[in-house]
C-alpha cells in the first residue's frame, strides 16, 4: 500500500504520520509520502517514508505526486480561516484549486484511490437549527468555509461518478494543539489552554459564553485512519461526515483548566474582544447530532478535561 499525506509538514500531518508509522490502527503500508510546500521531515526515522517539497498550486504538481500505485491520499493541505479571509485569491488557489487538481490526477491515474478530504464546520453559518445533522444545508459565512464547501461538493460528485473513492471529514475545532499560535480564527481555542499551562499569558478574543464544537488532535487522527477502512457503500448517497466532537463553552474550557491546573494557571487568561475573529467563529455551530458518525465507527472524546490531560501527557507543561 502507498499512502500520501498532503500538508505533511503541518501539525496534523505529522501527528497522522506518527500514528501510521506506529501502526496504531493496523493500516499496513509499504510507502508513505509526506508532501508540503516546505519539505517535511519524518516524525520517526523509517525507510518507508519519503518527504517531498511540492507547491500544489502549480500546474502539474498533483500529477508528479500521484501515480497508479497510490492507494490512499490524506488531503490535509490548506491555508487556515483568517488567512483565507484576508487573502481570497490565495485561499482559492490553495484550498479549492489544488484539491481539484488532485482529484483530476486521481481520476486520470487510479480511480480506486481512497481520498480523505479534511473539511470544516466552517461550511455552516447563518440561521442554523439548534443541532446540526449531516443533512443540514451549508451556508458558510467566510471565504474559508465557502472553499471547503465547494470542495465537499466536488469530492462527493467525483465519487458519485466513480472517479475517486472520496471520504469528506468535517473537522471540529482542534483543541489543544501544541506549538505556537497560527492564523486560524480558532487559534485561541488552543492558546487559552496551551499558553497558561506553560506559564504564558493568553488573550481570549471571544465571549466566555461562546459554544465551540471541539475534538482533541489524537481523536481526530484516529478518525482519519478509521475513514480509510469504512466500506464505501456504508456512506450512502453522501460521502460527507460530521466528525464527532464535544460541545464546550469557552467558560467551561477555562473551568476544566482550573480543575486540572489550578486558579493560578487560569489567571494567565484575559479577555480582549476581537470583532473580526468573533464574526467568523460565532457563525460556526456548537452542537451536532453525531449518530451517523458513531454508527460508521468514528469516535468522540469523553470530556474536555480528558483533552487537557492528553495534551499534558503528550506535550508536557511548565513546572
Amino acid at each position: 500500500m502507498k499512502v500520501i499525506i498532503t500538508g505533511g509538514a503541518g501539525f496534523l500531518g505529522q501527528q497522522l504520520a506518527t500514528a501510521l508509522l506506529k501502526n496504531r490502527q493496523g493500516l499496513n503500508f509499504e510507502q508513505l509520502i509526506l508532501a508540503d510546500i516546505q519539505c517535511p521531515t519524518s516524525p520517526i526515522e523509517d525507510s518507508r517514508v519519503s518527504c517531498v517539497a511540492l507547491d500544489l498550486t502549480q500546474q502539474g504538481a498533483a500529477d508528479t505526486l500521484i501515480d497508479a500505485q497510490t492507494d490512499v491520499i490524506f488531503h490535509l493541505a490548506a491555508i487556515v480561516s483568517s488567512h483565507a479571509e484576508s487573502d481570497f485569491d490565495l485561499g482559492m488557489k490553495v484550498n479549492f484549486e489544488s484539491t481539484r487538481q488532485l482529484l483530476e490526477a486521481v481520476k486520470a491515474k487510479n480511480s480506486a484511490i481512497k481520498f480523505i478530504f479534511t473539511s470544516s464546520l466552517a461550511v455552516f453559518g447563518g440561521q442554523l437549527p439548534d443541532v446540526i445533522t449531516d443533512l443540514c444545508v451549508v451556508n458558510p459565512q467566510s471565504s474559508y468555509g465557502a472553499q471547503k464547501a465547494m470542495c465537499e461538493l466536488m469530492v462527493n460528485d467525483y465519487s458519485r461518478k466513480g472517479f475517486v473513492d472520496g471520504r469528506v471529514m468535517r473537522l471540529p475545532t482542534i483543541s489543544i494543539r501544541p506549538g505556537v499560535p497560527n492564523k486560524a480564527a480558532s487559534s485561541f481555542a488552543s492558546g487559552i489552554i496551551r499558553e497558561p499551562l506553560n506559564g504564558i499569558e493568553s488573550v481570549c478574543p471571544v465571549s466566555p459564553d461562546l459554544a465551540l464544537w471541539l475534538s482533541s488532535p489524537e481523536t481526530v487522527v484516529s478518525n482519519f485512519i478509521h475513514a480509510v477502512n469504512v466500506p464505501a457503500e456504508k456512506f450512502g448517497q453522501s460521502r460527507i461526515v460530521n466528525l464527532p466532537g464535544i460541545t464546550v463553552t469557552v467558560q467551561e474550557m477555562i473551568d476544566s483548566l482550573r480543575d486540572v491546573a489550578g486558579q493560578e494557571t487560569v489567571n494567565l487568561i484575559r479577555f480582549e474582544p476581537d470583532d473580526a475573529i468573533n464574526r467568523i467563529v460565532a457563525s460556526w455551530p456548537g452542537k451536532f447530532d453525531i449518530s451517523r458518525a458513531l454508527n460508521l465507527g468514528f469516535r468522540a472524546d469523553g470530556s474536555f478535561s480528558d483533552a487537557i490531560h492528553s495534551f499534558i501527557t503528550h506535550h508536557g507543561r511548565a513546572k
